[in-house]
This record gives structure tokens, C-alpha cells and sequence, in this order.
């Protein structure tokens, strides 16, 4: 069993303490009726949403100057605030903390993978560059390069796989030490659980079933912790979670829908955008439904090692919308009013723009549209 749930102050609802157990059908039914426990959910692999290789011409743009292309998309080269006094969480690979771009940063790191801390996939390093990573070699990658506190969960190995019980304890973890914002590049493995089952002799029909059920019982818990975070905001302000859409749909002939974490209830789901002849366009790759979108597409950030890459992804996007979370989070607080995770999500969703976009981007592909900053 693992947990890392704490005696709740007074005047808080309760903390999620996150638990991995080995039940029997008796045992399950017994959690089950328990008042005490929230929900059970089968354990689920899960993977990094895998980003691909930019094939632009001249990416990564070594000797760039300035900031990247997504950067002057969301405004964030525009605005005043730079995040300063937000504490961001990024649940991923793990961070190269030592690259220039995170020097005297604040960063906390904790392993739920077993792996270690560290990046040695790079995910997770790219992801961390463009919300808070500071200029390299004279070109901006972060959107909110103020932010001085960063929360890095390890929740994927370094072969970009995990568990969901991984997810889940890293996101306690995270709203445990107050992150205002928590950004997520990931998905659930559903076709790796049911390979898996099947090659434990489960028939496939069976196999495919109970991936399913456990996909199911996995959303039904993002929803309830995600509920449960809405009821703390009222005494410590929320958390806006930030998730990649994912990267599954093949258009023109196969869109796929956003996948959890990203459809779960709360949560702020990212496509991606890229630039083109006409404006920004949707990219290829990304799922619909979004709330909102990003820049996604030859994406210029940190690499583990040093240096900077660019690539691909809704991955790629989802940093770029949490950055922006954290300008919003800091504009809010300095105009002295109360400042919460509901406040923030409606100014992220109201002040998204859909200027610069080519024609006929649907509604369902780009969701409110290029997330701005203040």
C-alpha cells in the first residue's frame, strides 16, 4: 500500500489519501460499500502522450533569438506578468533540473515511478522548459519564466510508462503542497491494458471488457478527485489542472475524442495548433473536443542534457496553456481581489482568441480557441 494522505486541517475538507491494494471479488465489494472510501478503480497503465520529431525546416532553430513562435502566440512576450509567487506542479517524466534553462529555480522532486528521479526520457523536461524554463542562449521558451517554485512528479518511468495508482498519488501529492496550477502530458494505456490482460490467457472479447470497465472506473475517480479539489478551493484557492488532449486522431480520415486525464470533469483539455499559410491551423494529430488550444506544433524547448529541440504534440501544448494559468493566476492576485482556480479557468476560457486562425477551424477541433495571456 502506498498513501501519502495527512490528518486534514480543521477548517479543510478532507485530503485524498491514494492507496494500492491487492483485493479479491469479496474484498472489492467490501471497499466498495465502505463509507469511507471515495471510489476503486482498477489499476490502469498509462504513457506519455508521445510527441514526435519536428519536421519543420530548420527546427530546432539553434540560433534563434527572441521568443518562440508560441510564446508571441499566447501574448505571453505581451504581458506583464511573468508568475512570479506561483507554485506549478508538472506531472511527467521527471526534469533534467540541472539544464540553464530551470537555474535558481525551487524545485522539489518526488519519484512515483521507480525509477528515479530525473529525465532521462526528455518528456518531462521539454514540457517544464516552455511553462517556467528561462532564456537559453538568448531565446525564450517559458511562458511564465517568473514562476520560481516548481513540484515535479515523476509519475512515468523513463520508458514513458506508468500506472494509474502513479497519477493518482503524484496529483495528491501536488494539491497536498498547494500547486496552483498542475499540468499533465499523459493518457491511459487502454489498448496496453487489454494486450496485457490478454497475454495473462484472458479471452480477448473478456480482455477488451475489462480494459474498458477499468478505463470507466479510472474517469469515475478523476471526477471525484477533481470534485473534491473544487470543494478545498473555497479555503485555499484550487488547483487548475491542465491536460494534453491527446494525440490519437489521424485527419483527415480518423479524429479521436480527448482522452483521460484530459476528458475528466474540471480539467482544462489542450489541442494543438500550428502555424500555416492561412493562420493557425489544428493540427493533424490532435484529439477533439478541447477546451482550449495552443501552440503545438514545432515547439521549441529545453532538452534533457542541455540545448533545446523542438517537437510536436499535444504535449507541447498543454505547457503553453498552464504557463498562461500561472500570468493569470499572478494578474488576479496583484488587482487585489480573491483569487481562485474557478476565477482563473473562466479568464483562461473567456479571453481565448480565435484572431489569427485560418478559416474554418471547427469549434469541436479548437475549442474556445489560443489560449492568451494577460
Amino acid at each position: 500500500m502506498r498513501s501519502f494522505g495527512l490528518e486534514p486541517a480543521a477548517d479543510l475538507p478532507p485530503e485524498p489519501a491514494i492507496s494500492l491494494e491487492t483485493l479479491s471479488p469479496a474484498d472489492l465489494r467490501d471497499a466498495a460499500r465502505d463509507p469511507d472510501v471515495l471510489g476503486v478503480a482498477r489499476s490502469m497503465p498509462t504513457r506519455l502522450i508521445s510527441p514526435t520529431p519536428s519536421d519543420a525546416p530548420g527546427a530546432p532553430a539553434a540560433a534563434a533569438t527572441g521568443p518562440t513562435w508560441g510564446v508571441r502566440a499566447v501574448g505571453a512576450d505581451r504581458s506583464s506578468f511573468d508568475g512570479s509567487g506561483v507554485s506549478v506542479a508538472i506531472l511527467d517524466t521527471g526534469i533534467d533540473r540541472n539544464h540553464p534553462a530551470f537555474a535558481g529555480m525551487a524545485i522539489t522532486e518526488l519519484d512515483f515511478s521507480g525509477d528515479g528521479d530525473g529525465d532521462v526520457n526528455g518528456h518531462g523536461t521539454h514540457c517544464a522548459g516552455t511553462v517556467f524554463g528561462r532564456d537559453v542562449d538568448g531565446q525564450r521558451i517559458g511562458v511564465a519564466r517568473g514562476v520560481s517554485t516548481a513540484l515535479i512528479g515523476k509519475v512515468l518511468g523513463d520508458q514513458g510508462g506508468g500506472g494509474s495508482e502513479m497519477l493518482f498519488n503524484g496529483m495528491e501529492w501536488a494539491i497536498r503542497n498547494n500547486a496552483q496550477v498542475l499540468s499533465m502530458s499523459l493518457g491511459f494505456d487502454f489498448p496496453g491494458l487489454a494486450a496485457n490482460l490478454i497475454s495473462q490467457g484472458w479471452p480477448e472479447a473478456l480482455a477488451t471488457s475489462a480494459a474498458l470497465e477499468g478505463y470507466r472506473m479510472n474517469l469515475r475517480m478523476f471526477d471525484r478527485l477533481l470534485a473534491m479539489l473544487e470543494a478545498r478551493a473555497a479555503f485555499n484557492g484550487g488547483t487548475v489542472v491542465v491536460a494534453a488532449s491527446g494525440n490519437e486522431s489521424r485527419r483527415p480520415q480518423f479524429e479521436l475524442s480527448a482522452s483521460v486525464p484530459a476528458a475528466a470533469l474540471g480539467v482544462l483539455s489542450v489541442g494543438a495548433l500550428g502555424e500555416g499559410p492561412s493562420g493557425f491551423t489544428v493540427a493533424s494529430f490532435s484529439n477533439t473536443n478541447p477546451v482550449l488550444a495552443a501552440p503545438g506544433v514545432n515547439v521549441v524547448s529545453a532538452a534533457t542534457g542541455g540545448g533545446l529541440t523542438a517537437l510536436n504534440g499535444t504535449s507541447m501544448a498543454a505547457p503553453h496553456v498552464a504557463g498562461v494559468a500561472a500570468l493569470w493566476w499572478q494578474a488576479i492576485r496583484e488587482r487585489g481581489v480573491p483569487v481562485n482556480a474557478g476565477a482563473v479557468q473562466a479568464r483562461l476560457r473567456a479571453m481565448a482568441s480565435l484572431d489569427g486562425l485560418a478559416p474554418d477551424q471547427d469549434v469541436l477541433d479548437r475549442g474556445d480557441g489560443m489560449v492568451q495571456a494577460p
